[in-house]
């Protein structure tokens, strides 16, 4: 199979971090050209990843309109995701976008239908999917290990919010730029874990959200700024077959880094999955099944098999090249996303159950 040639657009933390990492670990994958808005993050890239100079853009139309671009990847502030994938949809190019994927239901319905039309093969970052653990976890469920599910509770909290860690107003702390606060940026993983590693859907959802600190210091030093977005967000979903789920989302975890913990109950079993318990980035499962276990209240940690060890950015070579094993997440899994977490903005405004629609 030919090298794909892969452009990226927006060089943040999370490109650097996850994105650009991945594409130089991939033997199918070449990043051959970036754009950003920020002049030090086209000199990141050319030093880090020896990009040339005709190939730093400015503007992400001239890198999807570049003709040494097979395929499009984009970790931008949440606000540009849609205008970005858009036009790779439109160019025809293969594309992997962050979440949450657009600002709103209406315009990731939009997204999907193009991609759909023009036939646009395409991925959405949501990462979790690609823990070891969340694919033994789901495929313990599908074969039918614990039984029929009734409770899911899930947990994600981080810890940068907190006030000693004076966290000026980044992009992340305003609406118009971020769409929501940690629920899109921590609840949108949530509720596509879940929905990942049970196969169930969501008919509707009730929820609290809620700000602790409502001003920050601006970027520019020129004084405090509002934070118009929740700080923490808590919510109660009604699955397919009536499985009860919990959600628990907040900035404000004292003394947590990324941490997620995810317990499945059924019938004949239960699993809870930990992500960064133990050590950064360190995620695992534990089990009780059986009824002897069950009596003494057992719960064994399993070795994760090596079939369920997958990389992201490799994924998305799989999926373009089509051999991908189905399970990363697509525009359709990112529009279904979408519909959920605004069901929950609804919910915190009118203080009633919605529809997830």
């Amino acid at each position: 199979m030919a090298c794909i040639r892969v452009g990226s657009v927006g060089i943040g933390g999370i490109s650097r971090g996850v994105h650009l990492p991945g594409i130089d670990r991939s033997p199918d994958l070449k990043l051959v050209a970036v754009c950003d808005i920020d002049p030090e993050a086209l000199r990141y890239a050319q030093e880090k990843y020896g990009i040339d100079e005709a190939h730093c853009f400015t503007d992400y139309h001239d890198l999807i309109n570049c003709p040494e671009v097979d395929a499009v990847d984009i970790s931008t502030p949440n606000y540009v995701h849609y205008e970005v994938a858009l036009a790779a949809a439109e160019a025809g190019k293969p594309y992997a976008v962050e979440k949450p994927i657009v600002m709103t239901s209406e315009q990731a319905d939009h997204l999907a239908a193009v991609t759909a039309e023009k036939g646009v093969k395409s991925m959405v970052c949501f990462s979790y999917r690609f823990k070891a653990s969340a694919r033994y976890a789901k495929d313990l469920i599908e074969r039918g290990m614990i039984g029929d599910i009734y409770h899911v509770d899930m947990q994600y909290y981080q810890a940068w919010g907190l006030p000693h860690c004076h966290t000026p107003l980044v992009w992340r702390f305003e609406q118009q730029y971020t769409g929501s606060g940690a629920l899109g940026d921590l609840g949108s993983h949530a509720l596509d874990l879940v929905r990942f590693v049970t196969g169930k859907d969501y008919k509707k959802i009730v929820s609290h959200t809620g700000t602790f600190i409502h001003e920050r210091e601006k970027l520019d030093g020129s004084g405090m700024g509002r934070v118009d977005v929740d700080d923490f967000a808590n919510y109660f979903a009604e699955m397919d077959g009536g499985t009860a789920a919990t959600f628990r989302i907040t900035r404000f975890g004292y003394g947590r880094g990324n941490y997620q913990t995810m317990e499945i109950y059924g019938s004949r079993g239960a699993i809870q999955y930990e992500l960064d318990h133990c050590a950064p980035d360190t995620d695992e499962i534990s089990i009780c099944i059986g009824e002897a276990n069950a009596e003494a209240h057992v719960f064994s940690k399993l070795p994760i098999p090596q079939k369920f060890k997958v990389d992201q950015m490799q994924s998305f070579a799989d999926l373009i090249n089509g051999v991908g094993d189905g399970k990363a997440a697509t525009i359709e899994d990112g529009r279904i996303n979408q519909h959920a977490v605004d069901a929950v903005i609804r919910s915190a405004e009118s203080g009633t159950w919605e529809q997830v629609i």
